[in-house]
């Protein structure tokens, strides 16, 4: 059973046509965003074989296919000339939170659909894998609009109900598996988890990878409410914190940024490029902002 994630609002379906505008300028800094130069080896796809001819270099002759037709072939090759883009999508409880009128689980949807689209923008092959306490749904890159259809509905609705704890890790193995080629990954998560930093490893060592951490306005700073009951959804215990003493507003603060600099400091020693992006935060203007720093690298 599913639920719809943007009850109250048109859906991302709907949305399509409009978010396809902003997509469009998103697109365009993607291609500038310097992952291609990070590409390794030739750069090139095998694209088929054909006759031998005088000039040809001989490292090229497919020598399986000499000897089965009695006569030379060379092997062709075809320049790469697009970047797969993979979504890995945190649906876990702990993204189905919020202070605000937008949980991190829609901000997360909503990004994720703007990259499909832009994807399709770049002729991109797009594919995505979602999870909570275990893998919701998975497809491969494909091109096509039929493929980005599908994924925005996907975006659309959640299954209403979730299985606790989160399979980031072994989400990021299993792209690393399911990837062909070297491609475009973005993470989309709170990465309020463990177990995902070696698999995070070997996947950025064989792609690009973009970590997107996705936060709320009261990760950063609780509303003045006195003493308040706090509830966490994945151990299902609960906890009365003073939001209204100096000492521990100052604690809760402090406590958010040295998560979050840990987190990028780890994210950048695994090879990988990390992006924070709050509930409240404008999300084509943030990713295209990233973009262009890259493109200055």
């Amino acid at each position: 059973m599913k639920r719809s994630l943007f009850i109250g609002h048109e859906s991302l379906v709907r949305r399509a046509t409009l978010l396809r505008l902003t997509a469009r300028t998103l697109a365009e800094s993607m291609r500038g965003g310097g992952f291609k130069s990070l590409y390794k080896g030739q750069g090139i796809t095998f694209d088929g074989v054909r006759e031998y001819l005088p000039g040809d270099d001989v490292r090229s002759i497919d020598w399986n296919v000499t000897a089965r037709m009695d006569k030379p072939f060379v092997k062709q090759f075809e320049e790469e000339k697009e970047l797969p883009v993979f979504l890995v999508v945190d649906c876990s409880l702990s993204m189905d939170t919020g202070g605000g009128g937008c949980s991190r689980l829609q901000t997360a949807c909503e990004t994720g659909a703007l990259l499909t689209l832009a994807a399709e923008l770049n002729s991109s092959p797009v594919g995505a894998v979602f999870f909570d306490g275990s893998i919701l749904y998975s497809v491969s890159p494909k091109r096509g609009f039929e493929q980005t259809m599908a994924l925005l509905k996907r975006f659309d609705t959640i299954p209403a109900r979730k299985e606790r704890g989160s399979f980031l890790g072994k989400a990021l193995t299993g792209t690393g598996k399911l990837l062909r080629q070297r491609s475009l990954v973005f993470i989309l998560s709170d990465f309020r988890c463990t177990g995902w930093e070696q698999p995070f490893a070997l996947l950025a060592s064989k792609h690009d990878v973009v970590a997107i951490c996705i936060t709320d306005e009261q990760d950063k700073a609780l509303p003045d409410c006195g003493t308040v009951s706090f509830y966490d959804v994945e151990s299902e215990k609960g906890v009365l914190l003073p939001t209204s003493v100096d000492d521990f507003k100052t604690a809760w603060s402090t406590t958010y940024r040295k998560r979050i600099d840990a987190w990028k400091k780890l994210c950048r020693r695994r090879a990988g490029f990390p992006v924070v992006l709050s509930t409240s935060d404008s999300i084509d203007q943030t990713l295209a902002a990233f973009f262009s720093q890259r493109e200055r690298v």
